[in-house]
């Protein structure tokens, strides 16, 4: 008994392996945007952002800013991608209503990490901070953006109902 293969089975299978891995690298997707990690006390959370700059091209995205509640005085750090270093970056501050900044430290250009706020530095118990890029000139000006909402415990008698950040436009680079 004699067993042939089914004519041309191996050449049109490898033919559309072929196309399928060349349809794949043509459609490249944009790489993923950095986070940036914020350490709250102990806790280390990483910060997608709202709006970011890519190979030229901005980008926004449909992310939900975490939100932490930490005791009074707790410190927070910030670190920042190099590449975010290196173009520059602050921290802006708003109310729980993310009506409009309350608050910007600027933080020198170059460096990616930054731990000069305290949960207790900023008056409504319930606030956003955001990190925001300095703006990109390659595109129009767009700002990177990685919201984080804070819950200052142990203050009774304040509303801490927090919204949810928007996501994009309510930051200034």
């Amino acid at each position: 008994m004699v067993v042939r293969r089914a004519a041309g089975t191996p050449r049109k299978a490898a033919a559309v392996l072929a196309l399928a891995l060349a349809a794949a690298s043509c459609t490249r997707a944009a790489p993923a945007p950095p986070q940036v990690r914020v350490l709250v006390g102990a806790d280390q959370i990483s910060l997608d952002p709202t709006q970011y700059c890519v190979n030229g091209t901005g980008h926004r995205y449909d992310v939900r800013a975490p939100v932490v509640t930490a005791a009074p005085a707790t410190r927070m750090t910030f670190t920042v991608p190099d590449a975010v270093a290196a173009q520059g970056w602050s921290v802006q501050v708003f109310d729980q209503h993310f009506e409009g900044p309350i608050g910007t430290v600027r933080v020198d250009k170059g460096k990616a990490v930054y731990n000069g706020i305290t949960t207790s530095d900023v008056v409504p118990q319930a606030f956003y901070l955001v990190v925001v890029e300095d703006k990109a000139p390659q595109c129009s000006n767009l700002s990177g953006a990685w919201p984080i909402g804070v819950i200052r415990a142990g203050t009774a008698g304040t509303s801490t109902a927090m919204p949810a950040a928007p996501s994009s436009g309510a930051v200034q680079g």
